[in-house]
């Protein structure tokens, strides 16, 4: 019984899902075809390509799916806000915005993007695509929210090459963190509730990205290589250079938040940083700061961050913020082997966004689903049983239910 009606729960929720969306498709057929792919995206399939989702969804061929995806008329970045809200709506404010890339491993020269460029996917120069992503996390959930993919100048060079893949002609260069930094705009300006955002030493390293944030007010704990200037009263500093003067006490041992064996506990040492005026003004409402984590058993393998935080905030609020970074790696884990972020077959620009954003839309159904269910499992109470011990005069005796009228008793013991 609890089985269905988890399915029961599932197949109502995968519903209103479909209906959020359905205005995205102006033509019945596109409807069908759209939840016939959501579905196979969210099935065990053994590979989410072309043939087998088709196959799952009782299709002849994987015609309907590559039109769905190639040619038909629809707005993969209106779907793409739908996903915004849904998730910002299912996990709730005060969020943190994680902003990182991963990369997508191809073979031929044709794919938009793809090239000969280092992903963390496969951990070195591989032939690839890579997108930069967006991941919204709250304490109920993380989940996918944009998506941008990074065109190499090799690519947008060459117009003609660029034209075969079908980029427009608008599309011009633009650097991981440009990217970011569109993604960042958008999402706080569509009213994203996060009250953070983190990312890795790739985009914490550059002050315009960094700058960015301070202008829209949002708070961030970035990371930075241990090369980065920081300036002081005293001068400029390399940030791992200046962490290394600072004396033992000022270490502080912060969990930045629970991990699969427990607790993420390390040493962080911290100090805030000079205002600057013509930016902070004279009564500034966030301070900057330095920070750096330690291992506990490694204790010479230091991460450095720079952090911009409100007045009242404390390391251990900058910690929890750093630790979060993760949570998109646990995104990108999930959306490719559960709803085939990386199975697809489309090499058009406009494929790749189409086929992306709908396997983050399925994502987001699964990460709403596991909210809700954390949230029952905090309102419900365990069932328990009467305890079979009962006190009599003075004595203790286990009690044993009573049989049911008719019922034919066995012995056990």
């Amino acid at each position: 019984m609890v089985g269905m009606l988890d399915g029961v729960a599932w197949a109502a929720e995968l519903e209103s899902v479909f209906a959020r969306v359905a205005g995205r498709f102006a033509r019945a057929d596109l409807r069908w075809r759209m939840r016939d792919y959501l579905r196979g995206l969210l099935a065990p399939v053994a590979r989410k390509n072309g043939w087998q989702l088709a196959e799952y969804a009782g299709h002849r061929t994987p015609d309907g799916f590559q039109r769905l995806l190639n040619s038909s008329v629809w707005d993969a970045d209106a779907v793409r806000d739908d996903v915004r809200e849904y998730v910002a709506e299912r996990l709730g404010p005060g969020g943190v915005l994680i902003i990182d890339d991963t990369g997508f491993v191809k073979k031929g020269t044709t794919s938009a993007g793809v090239g000969r460029q280092y992903t963390g996917t496969s951990g070195k120069i591989d032939n690839c695509q890579i997108g930069v992503f967006a991941a919204y996390a709250t304490s109920r959930g993380r989940a996918l929210v944009d998506r941008e993919l990074y065109l190499p100048k090799a690519w947008t060079s060459d117009r003609e090459r660029c034209r075969a893949a079908k980029i427009p002609d608008e599309r011009q260069f633009a650097t991981k963190g440009e990217l970011a930094k569109v993604i960042v705009t958008r999402s706080l300006a569509a009213g994203l509730p996060a009250d953070w955002v983190t990312a890795d030493e790739a985009y914490g390293q550059e002050w315009k990205f960094r700058r960015l944030l301070e202008e829209l007010g949002v708070g961030y704990v970035v990371a930075v290589p241990k090369s980065q200037q920081v300036k002081s009263l005293a001068g400029f500093w390399r940030i791992d250079e200046l962490i290394a003067q600072a004396p033992e006490d000022a270490w502080q041992r912060i969990s930045c938040g629970e991990g699969a064996k427990g607790p993420r506990a390390y040493d962080w040492a911290s100090a805030k940083l000079p205002a600057i005026g013509f930016s902070d003004g004279d009564t500034p409402t966030h301070h900057r700061w330095v920070l750096a984590r330690r291992s506990l058993t490694r204790p010479d393998e230091i991460s450095y961050y720079f952090a911009y935080a409100p007045l009242a905030c404390t390391v251990a609020d900058l910690a929890r913020v750093a630790g979060t970074r993760w949570a998109i790696e646990e995104c990108f884990q999930a959306a490719k082997n559960e709803c085939g972020l990386d199975e697809y077959e489309v090499r058009r620009y406009i494929g790749w966004y189409r086929h992306i954003t709908l396997a983050m839309l399925a994502h987001a159904f699964l990460a709403g689903l596991a909210a809700d269910a954390a949230k029952a499992a905090e309102t419900t109470p365990p069932a328990s049983l009467p305890s079979p011990w009962q006190r009599s005069a003075g004595s203790w005796n286990i009690s044993c239910p009573q049989p049911e009228p008719g019922a034919i008793l066995e012995i056990t013991h």
